[in-house]
């Protein structure tokens, strides 16, 4: 497929801090989005909460499922513009690797008891996972990703003035441009993840039984217009088991297209030709339109009032945070009972000992940090069927 202008040339790229061979059947960012598939803290993401904690039921969405989706419409956006489908992608695969158990409130934990050393930041940590944590070749620590997909990592969602420690370290060993902006695959992946996570949590709440899809058209005019159009597309159906997953197609479908439309216009209104005038645009250019934008800001705030703000939601909020707290006190006091190579590798000095413990914590599934909780502090402050 021919490339735009304005995407990201892999034979251009800036490579990758330590040199390797070139791979003879992939581009070097299809090779980085393999490494990220094969890393271990991929694999985690199973056990990963994405709103439900720890869900016990098969279809709601996990860290995983929901990276997979992301990565579907990233790649379909990136298709249709004509940039470099496999760096969105890998982008798109790893913009959640960062996230510690239980979600937002694992993160909100974190970020409190880590606080006297500098704090938590799921980005700052995605990256440190990828140039230092994932520990699989025998030459360099991390995936030893290109220069293009750390700095598409770094600042999918916009230039960065005030980068935490983490990331402040990766980009002192290896200089992410941070107070730029990224390139148009960093951007889509951006967006994809608003695009997947407004739809696909909408879905996920209607399965949850916490909102009908009546209550939602009721509220949000946008879902209501597709909702509209949905059922008289399918008069004869009334199976809402047939017609919700259409409505999300419906949803996904005007947000890509409006996507589409209002992103090629911002780069015609520039004269994009080069990833450069992308770079120097001084605004995010992969977007939806004014007006779509601020209908879908309606959907955000129902699912927020509605959803992640729940009682069956928010009743797990305290209990996932005390699990977080809980097992970072016991190995901070106590490193020693950290596993394996993490005890013997813990550094004996502040900061550095609490954010390896920090590391390990991050790193962590609900599942597992339920069940080592049970080991090392006690009884879980979760429901018990959670740990089994």
């Amino acid at each position: 497929m021919s490339r735009a202008p304005y995407a990201t040339f892999w034979e251009a790229s800036r490579g990758r801090l330590h040199a390797e061979a070139a791979s003879a059947t992939r581009s070097p960012f299809a090779r980085d989005r393999d490494r990220i598939i094969h890393s271990g803290a991929f694999r985690r993401l199973r056990y990963k909460t994405q709103v439900f904690v720890a869900p016990d039921g098969d279809h709601f969405r996990v860290r995983l499922t929901h990276s997979l989706e992301v990565a579907q419409i990233a790649r379909s956006l990136a298709r249709a513009l004509g940039v470099d489908e496999d760096l969105t992608e890998a982008l798109a695969l790893a913009h959640d690797l960062g996230h510690p158990p239980f979600g937002h409130s694992g993160e909100d934990a974190l970020e409190r008891v880590m606080a006297p050393w500098g704090g938590f930041d799921h980005n700052g940590h995605a990256l440190r996972i990828l140039t230092k944590l994932e520990n699989r070749y025998p030459g360099f620590d991390g995936l030893n990703l290109c220069w293009e997909t750390l700095e598409g990592m770094a600042k999918h969602n916009g230039p960065i003035f005030e980068p935490g420690w983490a990331l402040a370290g990766v980009d002192a060993a290896w200089p992410l441009d941070l107070a730029s902006h990224a390139g148009l695959e960093a951007q889509l992946a951006a967006i994809a993840d608003d695009i997947a996570y407004d739809n696909h949590d909408l879905d996920d709440g209607i399965r949850a039984g916490l909102f009908s899809v009546e209550d939602v058209a009721a509220q949000v005019p946008f879902v209501a217009d597709c909702w509209a159009a949905v059922t008289a597309r399918w008069p004869a159906v009334t199976a809402r088991r047939r017609l919700v997953p259409e409505l999300v197609r419906e949803q996904i479908g005007r947000m890509a297209s409006d996507l589409l439309a209002t992103t090629r216009a911002r780069l015609a209104a520039i004269d994009a030709r080069s990833v450069a005038d992308v770079r120097a645009a001084g605004r995010t250019l992969a977007g939806l339109s004014d007006g779509l934008g601020s209908q879908v800001r309606v959907l955000k705030d129902f699912l927020r009032a509605h959803m992640y703000r729940a009682p069956a939601v928010a009743r797990l909020r305290d209990p996932s945070e005390q699990v977080v707290e809980g097992l970072f006190a016991a190995l901070h006091d106590d490193p020693g009972r950290l596993p394996g190579d993490w005890a013997a590798t813990c550094p004996a000095d502040e900061p550095a000992r609490a954010r390896h413990v920090g590391d390990f914590v991050a790193g962590m599934t609900d599942r597992y940090a339920l069940k080592l909780y049970k080991t090392l502090v006690g009884p879980s402050p979760l429901p018990e069927e959670m740990v089994s």
